[in-house]
């Protein structure tokens, strides 16, 4: 094994994304969500609609498995696809009147119990944490070079 000083680091990042998931997820599902139709849902929700392409950049979610999401939310009448007024080959994707109304129950109630979970942070913490992950988002972004 190696002794690199990075890898508690990125073990703790790990297990801190891990937790997270897990601790989001079981809320998501009381709604009768998966964590993937959450992120569609919510990335949805206050928009005109985005195309496949905007959903996959502004999500989780990888555009191999997108299809099969928006046809499983678009079964349930929660979204719709309609053809793009600008591009004639692609499509926008969209909320239903049901898909707003979910948005409008799931989102702030998602809000307000992953809020919980950061009641305890003092200002100060905040601010050292989104710190922290900017940095390491910021090298990630550059290839690797701070």
């Amino acid at each position: 094994m190696t002794d690199d000083p990075f890898l508690p680091a990125i073990r703790e990042l790990v297990h801190c994304y891990q937790a997270f998931e897990n601790y989001s997820a079981a809320q998501i599902r009381e709604f009768g969500l998966t964590p993937p139709q959450f992120d569609i849902v919510a990335t949805l929700g206050n928009t005109p609609g985005m195309t496949p392409k905007e959903l996959v950049e502004k999500t989780l979610i990888t555009k191999g498995t997108l299809t099969g999401i928006v046809d499983r939310l678009e079964a349930r009448g929660l979204v719709r696809r309609t053809p793009s007024a600008t591009d004639g080959r692609s499509q926008i994707v969209q909320l239903t009147l049901a898909g707003e109304e979910l948005f409008d129950e799931v989102f702030p109630a998602h809000l307000d119990y992953v809020g919980r979970a950061f009641a305890h942070f003092s200002a100060e913490d905040y601010a050292r944490i989104e710190a922290a992950l900017s940095d390491l988002r910021d090298v990630f972004e550059r290839g690797g070079r701070r």
